[in-house]
């Protein structure tokens, strides 16, 4: 029997069934070939739009397109078996309307075959969850700081760090919660308001910069194997690959420079007669 046919793919149900049970193990891939390694050890692959940082070289996810999503959830999904494949919504294609999000969506899920669509917005955007909900489309939420409004925000820091500040972050959460989104992550928070927050709402909790105390975690890929320049407070190296990379690619220059590469055994011989 095929790998395809024998591994069930998991499902937003069975990730909202989590919601204090087994912690949810989430990274985040761009490529099939990283969505094959992520996708053995993960339950969920997050394919954000932290692409634009991580694969483009942008200073903020503000400029990525539906398409540029659409085009490497695709492929994720090609590399992955057994995960759930969760495709970010980028800025500008969901925020004018529940109609809006609604044809984005469907779009996202149609070419790429991913399981779930993720967008930024508490209270504003709960609306749009609800509609998209119930109109067959598994969402998750993101609340405290949502990177896709850093033009208002300023700048990249954590959130509810006074606890004057927790009140419309908590409404926030309940507010997705209550629109039908299946989980939510909850970036850059304070630990305590985390903390409450996983306790006060019936979903389950990812955290990226929060508390332990949530139902789940996820990093960027990148972020944690070394790759990324510069990585926030939150993250753990949990490799240093960058210069074992670098270290290799000096290696291959310097054999070609000095024609040590390709060898005898690199090459084709003529076939014998």
């Amino acid at each position: 029997m095929s790998i395809q046919s024998s591994t069930k793919r998991k499902t937003a149900p069975d990730i909202r069934a989590r919601k204090r049970g087994e912690p949810i193990v989430m990274l985040t891939s761009y490529h099939a070939h990283t969505a094959a390694l992520v996708d053995r050890h993960c339950d969920v692959i997050l394919v954000g739009d932290s692409l634009g940082n991580v694969m483009h070289g942008f200073e903020t996810t503000v400029p990525v397109t539906l398409d540029m999503m659409i085009l490497q959830g695709a492929a994720v999904m090609r590399g992955s078996r057994q995960a759930l494949v969760v495709v970010d919504m980028p800025f500008g294609s969901y925020e004018a309307s529940r109609e809006q999000a609604f044809n984005a969506a469907v779009r996202i899920m149609k070419e790429t075959q991913c399981g779930a669509v993720k967008l930024e917005g508490g209270v504003r955007m709960a609306e749009t969850i609800a509609f998209l909900s119930g109109r067959g489309i598994p969402v998750m939420g993101h609340i405290g700081l949502t990177p896709q409004s850093i033009n208002t925000l300023g700048s990249f820091r954590a959130q509810g760090r006074n606890e004057a500040d927790w009140g419309p972050i908590v409404d926030d959460a309940k507010a997705v919660a209550e629109a039908g989104a299946f989980s939510v992550v909850v970036e850059a928070v304070a630990e305590p308001l985390a903390r409450k927050i996983t306790e006060t709402i019936a979903i389950p909790t990812i955290g990226i910069g929060a508390s332990g105390a949530c139902d789940g975690q996820v990093l960027v890929l990148e972020d944690m194997l070394g790759l990324s320049p510069r990585t926030p407070k939150f993250v753990r190296r949990y490799g240093n690959l960058g210069p074992a990379i670098e270290a290799a690619i000096e290696s291959y220059a310097a054999d070609v420079r000095s024609r040590a590469f390709p060898g005898p055994e690199h090459v084709y011989d003529m076939k014998k007669n």
